[in-house]
């Protein structure tokens, strides 16, 4: 489920992104450098366009608050996996701390080799 919820993600970025590339330019800004010569020749197409692109954000946004939604609820394949690496975790011995003597002596004082 999640797999198919990130695959229609992708597609509808990548809509989104080829709806705001083909968008007519309002003038302004980088686009007013360039030609002013308009494919389309009609004017609602750019309304048209424009509400598309609104469409298409209001589904990204649903799509991502349904996957967020369905992976905390566990409904996907990674939820499985996630408590069999839990339990495994758990049998697993934590290692000893780094400097941990297993003998609590202390360490003996070297003799003193001077000569006197």
């Amino acid at each position: 489920m999640i797999t198919f919820l990130i695959i229609l993600l992708i597609v509808v970025c990548i809509a989104l992104g080829l709806f705001v590339l083909i968008q007519n330019p309002k003038g302004g800004g980088l686009a007013s450098g360039g030609g002013t010569s308009n494919m389309f020749g009609v004017q609602r197409t750019g309304d048209v366009l424009e509400k598309g692109s609104w469409v298409l954000l209001a589904a990204i946004v649903i799509l991502t608050l349904a996957i967020t939604t369905v992976s905390k609820s566990g409904g996907g394949a990674t939820a499985v996996g996630n408590s069999a690496i839990q339990d495994r975790l758990d049998k697993t011995p934590s290692p000893s701390p780094i400097g941990s003597n297993l003998n609590n002596t202390a360490p003996a004082k070297p003799a003193d080799t001077t000569k006197k």
